[in-house]
């Protein structure tokens, strides 16, 4: 009961990671609130969780608006906002990459920035409060991903950092969770698939994701859902500004394996 008596808010917690937050977040004790665009899936979640579907698209100020409102009216305080939504925006070389996918990309990004300002109040007045905004580690170095998702998981990293120097006075914290390579839809939705049979695909994932980084198996939303729940709760209360990554050590460099192979071949070269 990490999160006994505590509301919480997670955006596009339909599927995927989102919707393994739900769930890990109402096994300890919160009374959530979650969003997503799909209503019969998230009247399943609701129905599976105890859980409250909002439907709402997280990219839209009203539903930000109505949604941070909703928690609100039910309970008279939000203590703990993740910014989870997101959809992959296409792209390839920059001058192939329409400006609506940019726009789209940053999108999410205003939309994280909507569900703070609006939260942010209650958790003044409540002098406590975490914000957890997820990034990517292609937010932190280039080439992991398009152009467009990258810029905007960088944006989200930053926010994170900016919004915790303001409002850290005030007892709120707000933290980015990094995640590697994770099992879930959004690969599939990159690939042309409609969002049901992208969700149905997701466990085709886990053998190509096993050598991906140094942790021999594929990342999975329960390991997001795990370093979320740490930072929504008051075992984190010191930890502010932080980007966690969660890779398995992807960010750090090759597999040994990998760098062997080369030291290796190098070696054969020169002696």
């Amino acid at each position: 009961m990490r999160l006994d008596g505590k509301v919480a808010v997670i955006t596009g917690g339909t599927s995927g990671m989102g919707r393994k937050m739900v769930e890990r977040f109402v096994q300890e004790g919160a009374k959530v609130f979650f969003t997503g665009r799909r209503a019969a899936l998230g009247a399943e979640v609701a129905r599976l969780t105890g859980a409250i579907y909002v439907k709402a698209d997280a990219t839209v100020e009203a539903d930000a608006v109505r949604t941070i409102a909703t928690a609100a009216k039910a309970n008279g305080r939000v203590d703990v906002l993740v910014n989870n939504a997101n959809v992959p925006t296409g792209g390839g070389r920059m001058e192939d990459t329409p400006l609506a996918a940019f726009d789209l990309a940053m999108g999410y990004v205003r939309g994280a920035f909507a569900h703070i300002k609006y939260a942010v109040p209650l958790m003044r007045s409540q002098r406590q409060g975490s914000i957890v905004n997820i990034g990517s580690m292609a937010g932190q170095r280039g080439g992991l991903s398009t152009t467009t998702y990258s810029v905007a998981k960088a944006a989200v990293i930053h926010l994170s950092r900016c919004a915790a120097m303001e409002l850290g006075e005030d007892n709120v914290r707000v933290n980015s969770i990094s995640p590697g390579a994770i099992v879930t839809g959004i690969f599939g939705k990159a690939f042309g698939l409609d969002p049901d049979s992208a969700d149905a695909s997701k466990e085709k994932l886990l053998i190509p994701f096993v050598k991906a980084q140094p942790t021999p198996r594929a990342g999975l939303p329960e390991d997001i859902a795990n370093a979320a729940l740490y930072l929504a709760s008051d075992e984190s209360s010191f930890v502010n500004g932080t980007d966690l990554l969660v890779d398995g050590g992807f960010i750090c460099g090759q597999r040994f394996s990998q760098a062997a192979g080369t030291f290796q071949a190098l070696r054969s070269a020169l002696v």
